[in-house]
């Protein structure tokens, strides 16, 4: 049963829980896994009386003997436990001196006689990490991916004396992604779960409720410890087994065949699902068509015609390049050090020979892991390098890249240079000749200033509201790919350039950014049409018109965020002097919806960057691609990485992540009110962040009869159709005075019939398509029931017969306060009409304010007191008076009641991403 290693430690808790019957415990086994599994049966109250593990290797513990005797448990360190077949006596004796009531293998290399396995009262369990009785023996996890499995998994049996064969007491599985890697398997599910299934099984046991299910023989495999010599590459497979094949072997043994001659080992292999960039063809022996070296890895062909890229390439001496720079892998010259380059390098040197602490002497030559060094001791030294060379941030790839110490200072020396910068920025797109232009669109996951694809593989597709056909499929973060876009972000906070950069600096790079969205305007218009429906000529002016105009206004603000002096009473005879500081928060999450997606991306991450913060943000899934685009642009804008991460998925996984992050010091959400409720539940539960919510709206819109009446047809049809009605803000309800009731119907109409449905890129069009078939059905569904109730359809409220998502813009007259439509927000374009007696000024605002939401509200009328009595009764965050949907960047825009708190826009917003500290001082 081989059981690969983590590359750090993880951590995860479980509450504690102690139950009445506990047991005396014999662990046998060694590795993280088995320190880990130590502890949680400790903390579940069970006794671990010995631990039989492996002896020290070049001087060190295992993690699991280091872990037992901290802990003051008895450790024996056995190299075997019998010779010629029988057990050697003086460990028999030291095994049965424990008195063990149940040995517990969580990971186990050394064969365990049975008189051991049978002695305690209960025997033996062993967690193994496949779906028994499939691939027993070693490489279990190997063999999972090599064999193409799509469910992975693992089990915990009862030990008998044949090789994985025992009783099954329970099992656990999980999908395996397309692209998913032995490491990704372990350390998402195998490695985590596993710990609590073995604890599990440990309190059934003492329970009295442990099942023994024979296994089957069925469906049983068993395969061998894949060795090096027996790992090389078939060509003669489809793309999908010569990737299972390189995959289920990364990174031990490894996968290899022979270049030019040499043996050259693949790693990080994943199915292109894109088109082959070019590149320079390689030779590859027994291949029947050369692999091709591109910017983004070598691309490798199967015998079906499809294609897989392997990222990284080791050769035979050990040295591990990128597979893009096999052609210029030999170009590096050696580099001369300054005398503080040499200071740097002497403490590298102390650093590596504390890890190396079996190595006498570090030489230029000394190899870190043919020296004894572990996946963990990677972390030990990138983190140590952090702390002691002035936050020099390597990456654990970098050691794997130059493993010999001479190597390994000359990339540390080019990384202090800058000469070892991030390669250019690469983006598979996905493109379409459209609108009479080129678009391209990135559709991958945008974390620490690299496009990569979810950490599963999982793909979703975004859809054309136009016609209702694929624009393409984005990848779907998981979990997995919030966790490392909130790490990436925290550390360009607490240890990036981000974090050193001055605040004029910050506004240069805004300004630049704001600059590009202006350049790239008629593109990325085109992609809001596409996938969100929005008409071009609204979107061009609106969706990236003002978030144009919200950067350029927030680069502004950088070097004017100032606290304040503040006298107090003195400490005599002493003097005091007290002032505040405004400071950013840290790392931020944004969650946008899909009306305005850029546009509302806009308006939260200028302020949260403009504050100093970095940020994690997760567009609506069903329109991601302006936000994507936005990412790339930022890189050409000169953002560090890190500072700004786009994770493409759903809600309910990264969106309810990000709410309960505990990394995470704020969230920004702009959505429902039901969802808006949700998220602060997490935040509060949580760590307590910071949290502003823009929600729900039932607007109301009053109509006096002394109004100008032109004007308030035609801004009271924006109102509600502005957008095809997917607008926050739209106005809910209108009330109409009663001597004006029918004329401003019969206006309304005839001009709806003027109004061009169709193709949002033709130039011509009023009314594009709803965003996305669901909301469509909302919006029909809430129409039947605007009907149902006695409301009287005046026009529209169909689908219109065309391919896409078109709705006929509707009207309904005689609407009651307690109908449905009086109450609850279409977010769509229907019109919702109620009349109000001529001159009954304090009941219609009885009647607008009667509702749980406040985001806005307007009022049309000549009389300007009037105007100020009804704007100062309006319970909602914004009142239009004479006009309707006038926002602008420098005015403060948000609701009330269970529209949510907080402010987007003007210098209000950059409040919800600052803190003040209050510095007081004597002199």
């Amino acid at each position: 049963m081989l059981l690969r290693g983590s590359q750090a430690l993880r951590r995860f808790s479980t509450s504690r829980v102690y139950f009445k019957n506990k047991l005396k415990l014999a662990l046998i086994g060694q590795s993280l896994f088995g320190q880990e599994v130590y502890r949680h049966l400790c903390k579940e109250g069970h006794r671990v009386v010995g631990v039989f593990t492996v002896p020290d290797k070049d001087g060190k513990a295992d993690p699991l003997a280091l872990a037992a005797e901290k802990n003051g448990t008895p450790v024996f360190k056995f190299p075997r436990w019998r010779v010629k077949g029988k057990t050697v006596k003086e460990v028999a004796e030291a095994y049965r001196s424990v008195g063990a009531e149940l040995n517990v293998l969580p990971f186990c290399t050394q064969f365990i006689p049975m008189d051991v396995i049978d002695h305690p009262k209960h025997g033996s369990i062993i967690y193994h990490p496949s779906i028994l009785p499939r691939h027993r023996g070693a490489s279990a996890i190997n063999w999972t991916l090599i064999m193409g499995d799509k469910k992975a998994g693992f089990s915990v049996f009862w030990a008998d004396d044949g090789l994985d064969t025992g009783p099954i007491l329970l099992q656990r599985s999980c999908d395996v992604g397309p692209n998913d890697t032995v490491d990704a398997l372990y350390n998402r599910f195998l490695f985590p779960e596993g710990i609590k299934a073995v604890v599990e099984a440990v309190q059934l046991i003492a329970d009295g409720k442990a099942p023994r299910i024979p296994q089957p023989e069925e469906g049983a495999t068993y395969e061998g410890i894949q060795k090096k010599e027996n790992a090389e590459i078939s060509w003669d497979q489809s793309a999908e087994v010569l990737h299972n094949w390189i995959r289920g072997h990364d990174k031990v043994p490894g996968a290899w065949t022979e270049i030019n001659g040499q043996r050259v080992t693949f790693y990080g292999s994943s199915l292109l699902r894109s088109a082959v960039p070019p590149g320079e063809p390689l030779e590859i022996k027994g291949a029947k068509k050369p692999g091709v070296v591109t910017k983004n890895g070598l691309v490798l062909f199967g015998n079906d015609g499809k294609a897989l890229m392997v990222r990284n390439l080791q050769f035979e001496d050990g040295r591990m390049i990128p597979a893009s720079q096999y052609f210029s892998a030999g170009e590096t010259s050696v580099v001369e050090l300054t005398a503080e380059e040499v200071k740097v390098a002497e403490t590298i040197k102390v650093i590596w020979a504390g890890i190396l602490s079996n190595i006498p002497v570090i030489e230029d030559s000394t190899d870190f892991f043919k020296s004894g060094a572990s996946s963990m001791d990677v972390v030990r030294l990138v983190e140590e390098i952090r702390q002691k060379c002035g936050g020099l941030q390597l990456q654990n790839e970098d050691v794997y890249m130059a493993t010999k110490f001479a190597d390994f200072i000359q990339k540390v020396v080019r990384k202090l240079r800058g000469e070892d910068q991030e390669a250019e920025l690469v983006v598979d797109y996905v493109s379409k000749e459209i609108n009479e232009m080129t678009v391209k669109m990135p559709y991958q996951c945008f974390i620490n200033g690299q496009f990569t694809d979810a950490e599963d593989g999982k793909t979703y597709d975004t859809i054309n509201p136009t016609d209702g056909s694929t624009i393409c499929k984005v990848s779907y973060a998981s979990l997995a790919d919030v966790d490392k876009a909130v790490a990436a972000a925290k550390d360009a906070f607490e240890n990036g350039e981000w974090g050193r950069m001055n605040a004029r600096e910050r506004g240069r790079l805004m300004y630049r950014l704001a600059d590009l969205l202006e350049e790239n305007q008629e593109e990325l218009a085109t992609i809001e049409a596409l996938d969100s429906g929005a008409v071009y000529t609204l979107a061009l002016k609106t969706h990236i018109g003002m978030s144009v105009q919200t950067f350029r206004y927030f680069a502004g603000w950088c070097d004017k965020i100032q606290g304040s002096t503040i006298p107090i009473n003195q400490a005599r005879p002493n003097r005091n002097l007290t002032f505040t500081k405004k400071e950013p928060l840290g790392v931020c999450a944004i969650i946008i919806p899909w009306n305005y997606p850029l546009m509302m991306l806009a308006w939260k991450s200028a302020a949260c960057l403009a504050a100093g913060n970095t940020l994690v943000l997760k567009p609506a899934q069903v329109t991601p691609l302006t936000a994507l685009k936005f990412a790339e642009l930022s890189v050409k804008a000169g953002f560090p990485k890190g500072v700004i991460n786009i994770i493409p998925g759903s809600g309910g996984v990264a969106g309810q992540r990000l709410s309960g992050h505990p990394d995470i010091r704020k969230l920004g959400f702009t959505g429902s009110t039901p969802i808006g409720k949700q998220i602060m539940k997490s935040c509060a539960v949580s760590n307590l962040k910071k949290v502003s919510l823009e929600l729900g709206g039932k607007s109301p819109l009053i109509i006096f009869n002394d109004c100008e009446l032109d004007k308030a047809v035609r801004m009271g049809m924006g109102a509600v159709f502005f957008n095809k009605g997917e607008n926050c803000i739209a106005a809910g309800r209108l009330f109409v005075e009663e001597s004006i009731h029918d004329e401003f119907v019969t206006r309304v109409v005839e001009e709806i019939k003027k109004m061009k449905i169709g193709d949002p890129l033709d130039r011509s069009t009023d009314h594009g398509p709803q965003n996305h078939k669901a909301h469509l059905e909302k919006l029909l569904q809430y129409c039947e029931a605007g009907v149902k109730e006695g409301a009287v359809l005046v026009y529209g409220g169909r689908r219109v017969p065309r391919p896409g998502f078109f709705m006929e813009p509707t009207v309904f007259t005689d609407v009651e306060d307690h109908m449905y439509l009086a109450k609850e927000e279409s977010f769509g374009p229907i019109m919702v009409i109620s009349k109000f007696p001529n001159g009954d000024i304090d009941g219609v605002l009885r009647r607008a304010n009667n509702t749980e939401y406040g985001l806005a509200s307007g009022v049309f009328t000549r009389d300007i007191n009037k105007a100020m009595y009804v704007s100062e009764k309006l319970e909602a965050g914004t009142v239009f008076i004479n006009t309707y949907n006038k926002t602008d960047v420098a005015a403060p825009f948000g609701g009330v009641k269970q529209s949510g708190f907080g402010k987007d826009l003007g210098e209000e917003a950059l409040n919800e991403y600052l803190k003040t500290k209050t510095v007081t001082l004597e002199y």
